[in-house]
Order: C-alpha cells, then structure tokens, then sequence
C-alpha cells in the first residue's frame, strides 16, 4: 500500500512539472519565429560607442529576424528588440526603420512601437516587439533569447 502511495505521489508531481516559461509574450505570436542570439558587443570599439551613453541606439543589421536595435536607457538598464513588425509576416514591407526611440512599420498600416518597452504606441491589442535578453558586464554587453 505504502509503494502504491508513494508510486501515485511521484506520478503527480512528475504530471504537475512543465517547462518554464520565460516568455509567454514573444511565445505567443503567431507571426514570429524568434531565431537564436547570442551576441557580444564590446563597448570599447567604435561601432558600439554609442552605447556608451543614455538615450543612444545601434542597430544589427545582420542579427534577428530583420535586424536588432540596442537601446541604452541610463547605463544600468539597456534594451533589445527586433526590428520586424510582430504583427506582421516578415516580408520586404515588415522591417521598420527607427526614428529616435520609435520604431515604424512600412507596410501602410501606421504600425510604431517604442524601443524603451517594445509596446505598441497606437493599438494595446497589437503584439509587441520581439525582445531579447540584455546584460552588460563591464565593458561587454551580451544579447540573447
């Protein structure tokens, strides 16, 4: 009786383990399959200088699904998010082109998001931007999903 017990017991949390979640936004959109990143940019070097300073950006042209803006907020917190439109296919008319801290969609529909949080600036029903993890150590900043 006591195995049966113990048998049922492990069967149930075994059944109640899933996998974490980290991302249920970006999970969730059917329009998105979010490619794997693992970038390094070292601050030192020229190209990512800019980021050395708050309110200054770079873009990854060949990273991403149509690229990746980098965004500094204030030296201590820093973000990634893919230039595709998330509620688009990615097509020639979903990469968005960034105008300060706005990111604007080409496809006629008067899609911007903002780079700061990633959400949608004119329909709160929109999917928001594809995010990647950010983390600066030093002088290297490394992003990934």
């Amino acid at each position: 009786m006591n195995k049966l017990v113990l048998f049922l017991l492990i069967g149930i949390f075994i059944l109640g383990c899933n996998k974490k979640n980290d991302d249920p936004v970006n999970d969730n959109n059917p329009f998105l399959t979010p490619p794997i990143v693992n970038i390094n940019l070292n601050l030192n070097l020229p190209q990512y200088n800019p980021l050395r300073f708050p309110g200054n950006s770079i873009i990854l042209t060949q990273q991403g699904i149509k690229g990746i803006v980098v965004y500094n907020v204030n030296n201590d917190l820093y973000t990634a998010f893919d230039l595709t439109d998330p509620n688009h296919i990615p097509s020639a008319c979903s990469k968005m082109t960034l105008e300060g801290i706005v990111a604007s969609c080409t496809c006629g529909d008067d899609n911007s998001y903002d780079i700061v949080t990633g959400q949608s600036q004119s329909d709160q029903e929109d999917y928001p931007m594809l995010q990647y993890r950010i983390n600066r150590s030093g002088d290297n900043i490394t992003v990934t999903n």
